[in-house]
């Protein structure tokens, strides 16, 4: 005999696929309860990263270019015996700084994490590579949705951030440059209905 809130059929359709968290399996981020299901596993659009790898490709070729550029202009540069090692040394000391930069700026894309399930939202922020912020709202405490839209990247490739506000306060949690922003706030919506429904019959 199964226990528990009665879920509405939208609730247990099939949702976005769960993808595993740099192979962390879900429960090791939030602890589902026994009624609990995931409707939505949420990261920003893989277009919002482009201009971050489109900057981190240029930066590759600098110290290529500077080196060409010297050796034209001053090609007796090179031909020393400390010049050019420390040239080898300053380009292996930026390219370690480079990739240290986009890896941390690809961590915190990844690892921005919105959970969205018929009993709440599990809002996970990567701060930097060495923290990390977890935030919940339960559904019933939602009072607006707001999607906005701005540019026209997001209109073309449909991807926005949505504000989800409490009615206790004016706090929010905001999902940034996710896919079918509308679609989220229409379900969203509905989902806050019923859970109020049900806390109104619990209580």
């Amino acid at each position: 005999m199964s226990t528990g809130r009665p879920q509405s059929p939208y609730l247990i359709q099939t949702g976005l696929v769960t993808f595993l968290l740099f192979n962390m399996p879900i429960s090791k981020l939030i602890k589902q309860k026994a009624y609990e299901t995931i409707k939505y596993f949420l990261r920003q659009h893989p277009i919002t990263f482009v201009p971050t790898l489109a900057l981190f490709i240029s930066l590759l070729f600098v110290p290529i270019a500077l080196y060409f550029l010297i050796k034209v202009m001053y090609p007796e540069i090179f031909t020393g015996p400390i010049t050019y090692p420390s040239f080898i040394l300053a380009s292996s000391a930026y390219y370690l700084c480079i990739c240290i930069f986009f890896y941390s700026q690809f961590v915190e894309f990844y690892l921005d994490i919105w959970i969205v399930t018929n009993d709440r939202i599990v809002d996970i922020e990567q701060q930097g590579l060495f923290a990390r912020t977890i935030s919940e709202l339960d559904l019933y405490r939602i009072q607006d949705v707001t999607v906005v839209v701005n540019g026209f990247f997001p209109t073309m490739f449909h991807y926005g951030n949505i504000y989800v506000k409490t009615a206790s306060d004016n706090s929010q949690i905001i999902f940034r440059n996710v896919s079918h922003p509308n679609e989220i706030r229409q379900v969203l919506i509905q989902m806050a209905e019923e859970d109020r429904k049900y806390h109104q019959v619990a209580i």
